[in-house]
């Protein structure tokens, strides 16, 4: 159990680290604001792939995670690693409000609630069917990307950020519910894989095209959000995720903290002091 918790930790941290390289490469190429097209611009950015190649090993993290622990309690860890996206920001140069870091303080509460009320266990074992109905997940995903890009218009970056949430949430769900085969190998048979692989590919996509039009604390809250709120959802209703006996109201009480305190860090991470190599879209209002 205890190893759960240090790959759910290590994995936000990774997820909060990777969307300032990310957000970092998407302005050094000079695409912020941009369309979806001039995202080719990224391929000569290294400090964008490093940002990815940090967000995967999260996912690895994140997965080993969810092998032990409940959809609720990983993914809003995930969630809080806005946290960790402001407070990396802060040291680049942005000043976070006070109000900020209560927030910070409400969201690390919350956690520590979700933390005590969880009850460890693996997730039940989804039917091939559904397996498969996760993969599909992928066109409805894709979808908001094609409107968006054609429909530019403001609402452009949360729309795009609630898509990638959608993503990341099959990928949430299909790493929880995935089973292992004997031999290595027989992976690629396996729907909940190619659900992950094709899911965390488009949501990957639809993450860069929301920070060309928005800060990265606002896209990374709603992402996050969407994520978690839909993917514990599921969990508890369809996976078995428990809550320890007498302790759903800790938990239902963590759960709001952490949620609230991931979109106050947003909602109050101030005006970026420019500084040499920090990206000036490092704001939300």
């Amino acid at each position: 159990m205890i190893l759960g918790y240090v790959f759910a930790v290590l994995a936000t941290l990774a997820s909060g680290s990777g969307s300032i390289l990310e957000s970092m490469g998407v302005r050094r190429a000079g695409v912020y604001g941009g369309t979806s097209v001039d995202l080719m611009a990224l391929r000569r950015q290294w400090i964008y792939f490093l940002g990815l190649g940090v967000d995967v090993l999260g996912f690895v993290f994140a997965a080993a995670a969810l092998h032990r622990l409940p959809l609720f309690l990983v993914q809003s860890l995930l969630a809080f690693s806005i946290g960790v996206t402001a407070t990396i920001s802060v040291f680049m140069g942005t000043r976070l409000a006070a109000a900020g870091w209560g927030a910070l303080g409400v969201g690390a509460a919350g956690l520590v609630l979700l933390g005590v009320s969880a009850d460890p266990s693996p997730a039940r074992t989804l039917p091939p069917e559904w397996r498969w109905i996760l993969v599909g997940i992928v066109v409805p995903v894709a979808a908001i990307a094609v409107y968006s890009r054609r429909r530019n218009h403001v609402r452009a970056a949360p729309l795009l950020a609630f898509g990638s949430g959608l993503g990341y949430c099959v990928v949430g769900i299909s790493a929880r519910t995935l089973t292992l085969p004997d031999a290595a190998w027989r992976l690629v048979l396996e729907p909940s894989v190619w659900a992950i692989i094709l899911n965390g590919l488009a949501a990957a996509v639809l993450f860069a095209m929301a920070l060309q039009n928005g800060g990265p604390t606002t896209v990374t809250a709603i992402m996050f959000t969407t994520n978690t709120a839909l993917s514990s959802l599921v969990g508890l209703t369809y996976l078995d995720d428990r809550v320890r006996a007498g302790y759903a109201v800790p938990a239902a009480a963590g759960f709001v903290l952490a949620i609230a305190g991931a979109i106050g860090v947003a909602h109050y991470a101030a005006t970026v002091r420019q500084k040499v190599g920090v990206p000036d879209g490092l704001r939300t209002t």
